[in-house]
């Protein structure tokens, strides 16, 4: 009987403690039957291995999660045993028999919770989309282009890993969307700033600001709140091309401020005023004559402005860059960046002017010209340039010498010098007169050999009968080549005895013709020819020579009589 007892008692132990085990398991599964997925729970982390992390959250399956989960922004895994964390609960065991949590979820959850429509936050730009930046806030949100600051940004890629605050300005938990701006609460910070800054602006004070946006004219300067105008004029007491080349957008920079328009808001501000102005010391350190040196910083047609210091230019005239040469654009000589020197020729503080030569430099070769080619000095030069009037031939470097169309030849009727000459050629000329001031070198050609005409008057007298050939025929008269180069004008009226209308009606060009020499003129170097006087002095010259023959006839007829009658007288004698 106590065997059976026992027996007995040990089976309903036995079987309490299955009736127990089976309320506890019918209790923990009603417990995770009440969890639904999307769930967020409190769990302790119980295991750290290479790739995930266990979590124990109450269940009678453990949770795993990916350890990529646990990185911080630095990208270093930050976990251990024992922490309490909360997570979201993905689904149910899987084929290991864990269930899926997520820490990365939970958190998401978590924020989403606590934002709303016109809330600060603070995050991190994560990257550059379409039409503006991603924002990582603990979640990701949008960032349009337009609102990331109050000026348009160009270089958004530049933003990339900075942190700031931002106001979210939509927000759409259902979409998942958030939409975020910095530009509303740099506005806000601005109209809190300028109510300040209009206070404290007073006229010629020195204030920093930032350079907001740059124009063609100027920069606008923001002097917390308020905008100033930095006008070009008033960058750099030099030149400045374009405002860029002084300042950037972004740049922190002290100014100014020159006038102040407290009703209208308008500030004028000025970069060179902080420092002193460099003309107050140009005429002492830039005197008259003295050797300068300096860049080329513009080129126009009327010369080269030089850089002398920072805000002090001089101007190298186009017609001082020169002794000899004719520049017809400073490009042909200089070019903006160089180096240059040069001397002062003139100072114009008021108006901030200088005149620089580049020229006087080196010694003006028209002072030793003369000395070096005296006149009656043959020289020997190429043709650089023929021209309607002379000839140009090189003579020393630099300097050309001019042979004008009248000292070409004595004797040839020369219309254009290209008759004769061309580019190049060598010649030879005699110099005949040298003009400093005006800087002019007189040649001649035909000087290189005795003027023909100093024996015309003796070689054709009046009265010399000459042969020659008609080289021009006109209604006035015919000009007639007596020897080579020197001519004749056998004038129409001088032809004939008879009435002659036109001399082209009976002389051409080439025709051969004799004629006696009436008058020469050697100050205006012509020669009057006659046809006319010549056949009146032939005719005469027939006459007399007739008349002499029958006085010598008559003559001879006397001397016969006289011989006759003398023989006859003999006779009456005998």
């Amino acid at each position: 009987m106590v065997e059976t007892n026992n027996t007995n008692n040990e089976n309903e132990e036995q079987q309490d403690m299955m009736d127990l085990e089976q309320d506890f398991e019918t209790l923990f599964e009603s417990s995770l039957q009440e969890l639904n997925v999307g769930d967020v729970v409190r769990g302790t982390i119980v295991q750290v291995n290479d790739d995930t992390v266990v979590v124990d959250v109450g269940y009678k399956s453990e949770g795993v999660i990916p350890i990529n989960e646990f990185k911080d922004e630095t990208g270093q895994i930050n976990v251990n045993v024992g922490d309490e964390i909360d997570v979201l609960f993905e689904r149910r065991e899987n084929e290991s028999g864990l269930i899926s949590l997520s820490k990365e979820k939970a958190d998401r959850q978590k924020i989403w919770g606590s934002l709303e429509e016109g809330a600060v936050v603070e995050g991190r730009i994560a990257g550059r989309i379409k039409g503006g930046l991603t924002v990582d806030i603990g979640i990701n949100a949008f960032l349009p282009g337009s609102q990331v600051d109050i000026r348009p940004v160009r270089n958004l890629e530049k933003l990339i890993g900075a942190t700031f605050e931002f106001k979210i300005i939509k927000l759409n938990k259902r979409r998942g969307n958030i939409v975020l701006s910095r530009r509303v609460l740099l506005e806000e910070q601005r109209e809190n700033m300028r109510s300040d800054t209009l206070e404290t602006l007073e006229e010629n004070q020195v204030v920093e600001g930032i350079v907001k946006n740059l124009t063609d004219y100027g920069a606008f300067i923001d002097l917390g709140g308020i905008d100033g105008l930095l006008h070009i004029t008033d960058m750099s007491w030099g030149r400045v091309n374009h405002p860029s080349d002084v300042i950037a957008v972004g740049d922190k920079i002290n100014v100014k401020i020159l006038k102040f328009d407290r009703e209208r808001e308008r500030v004028s501000l000025g970069l060179k005023q902080i420092t002193p102005d460099p003309w107050l010391e140009v005429e002492s350190r830039y005197p008259v004559g003295e050797k300068v040196k300096g860049k080329v910083v513009s080129l126009t047609d009327y010369g080269a402005f030089i850089e002398l210091e920072d805000g002090v230019e001089g101007l190298i005239h186009v017609s001082e860059m020169s002794w000899t040469k004719r520049v017809k654009h400073p490009n042909k000589i200089l070019n903006v960046g160089d180096e240059v020197e040069s001397v002062v020729l003139a100072l114009d503080i008021p108006n901030r002017r200088i005149s620089l030569g580049l020229k006087q430099v080196e010694p003006n070769p028209w002072d030793v010209i003369g000395e070096k080619f005296p006149i009656g000095t043959i020289i020997e030069g190429q043709v650089k340039n023929i021209t309607d009037f002379g000839v140009f031939v090189g003579v020393d470097e630099g300097i050309d010498g001019l042979v004008h169309i009248s000292d070409l030849s004595w004797t040839k009727r020369v219309k254009h010098p290209s008759e004769i000459f061309k580019k190049g050629d060598t010649v030879k000329a005699v110099v005949l007169n040298i003009d400093h001031e005006n800087e002019r070198f007189s040649l001649g050609i035909k000087q290189l050999n005795p003027d023909p005409w100093s024996t015309i008057p003796t070689k054709y007298a009046p009265g010399t009968i000459v042969r020659g050939k008609a080289t021009s025929v006109t209604d006035f008269g015919v000009f007639l080549e007596i020897e080579d180069g020197i001519e004749g004008l056998i004038h129409v009226s001088e032809l004939s005895k008879e009435k002659i209308e036109s001399p082209k009606d009976i002389i051409k060009v080439g025709d051969e013709l004799e004629a006696t020499v009436l008058h020469v003129d050697t100050v205006d170097r012509k020669i009057a020819l006659s046809i006319k006087q010549l056949d009146a002095n032939k005719e005469k010259a027939e006459v007399q020579e007739f008349l002499g023959a029958q006085k010598q006839a008559t003559s001879n007829l006397g001397d016969l009589l006289q011989g006759a009658m003398g023989r006859n007288g003999e006779h009456t004698e005998d």
